[in-house]
């Protein structure tokens, strides 16, 4: 990852913003994130790459304290976090 790639404050103001509370829809969340993420085209840098570093920006409260419990470097890539995030806040049993 290129060091001299940082978030704008202005994008990390539009990111949706996930609490983890059980009435709060992980897909919608999701949806809203990729569709933020997707106006971020720095170059050189990927879609993926984008997503990993703006993800925990746009957590809250249990959710941001859930992220900060992942072994660190233990996600490598976006398919990953996302699939944690879906089996943490949208299990099979909903």
């Amino acid at each position: 990852l290129d060091g001299n790639f940082e978030l704008k404050s202005g994008l990390i103001h539009l990111l949706p913003r996930f609490p983890g509370l059980s009435s709060e829809d992980p897909n919608k969340h999701l949806k809203g994130f990729h569709m933020v993420c997707s106006s971020m085209k720095p170059t050189g840098i990927t879609d993926d790459q984008i997503k990993l570093i703006a993800f925990p920006f746009s957590m809250e409260d249990a959710a941001k304290e859930w992220l900060y419990y992942l072994l660190p470097d233990s996600v490598t890539s976006w398919n990953e976090m996302q699939r944690l995030f879906l089996e943490k806040y949208f299990p099979s049993s909903k």
